[in-house]
């Protein structure tokens, strides 16, 4: 299952619909915490998370997961690709950052390393 946490419902369902297209299991949150509050936590193969959300941000929700020992590959999208972010990003092992809008071949490409790395 890839887990897509944005809250921006377009975003959201666009990449929803794109990694659905490739017949993969997806599951879809507009917030961090509600992906933290759910069973799909435990099941997620792979996590794409927008940096910048209210609340809690993408790089906090990577940082949870490993505090819970949920070493899943993630991939961060932002409308606000600073170097900053992208060294916070890799520090925290991830598999892409990638800028609004991004590439969808990109993005898929970035999919699919996280899946091999679960394999």
């Amino acid at each position: 299952m890839i887990a897509i946490i944005d809250d921006d419902d377009e975003v959201r369902s666009a990449t929803e619909n794109l990694i659905q297209s490739c017949g993969l299991e997806t599951c879809a949150f507009g917030s961090a915490q509600e992906f933290l509050n759910s069973s799909a936590v435990t099941k997620s193969r792979c996590v794409i998370t927008d940096v910048q959300m209210p609340g809690m941000t993408g790089m906090e929700l990577s940082k949870a997961l490993i505090d819970r020992g949920i070493n899943v590959p993630t991939i961060f999208i932002t409308a606000f690709p600073q170097e900053r972010l992208r060294l916070q990003a890799e520090a925290l092992g991830a598999i892409g950052f990638l800028s609004k809008p991004f590439d969808a071949g990109r993005l898929l490409m970035c999919v699919g390393l996280a899946l091999d790395r679960n394999t």
